[in-house]
């Protein structure tokens, strides 16, 4: 009798074990499936702006590049500078 006792004993051991053996697989399992979702989300949006960059026309071949040019230049021009200016002697006696 005992040992039909250590034997169910050890038995409900084992089925312990081995349902926590399958409750680690099925977070591993769930962790899986919730990486493979988020992968497929990049890599759709991924592939989406791949075919977006590939779509939009370049605007800098129309593009100048001149950056040397200041637009307000002309407002403040400097030709007073270069005005000579005679001051006539005071005539005082």
């Amino acid at each position: 009798m005992c040992g039909k006792i250590d034997d169910l004993v050890n038995s409900a051991k084992i089925n312990q074990l081995l349902n926590k053996k399958n409750a680690d697989e099925e977070r591993k399992n769930c962790l899986l499936w919730v990486l493979a979702i988020i992968g497929v989300v990049a890599s759709v949006a991924a592939i989406a702006y791949a075919v977006y960059r590939h779509v939009t026309p370049r605007y800098l071949d129309d593009f100048d590049g001149d950056f040397d040019y200041d637009e307000f230049d002309d407002d403040f021009d400097d030709d007073d500078e270069d005005v000579d200016v005679y001051v006539k002697p005071s005539e005082s006696k």
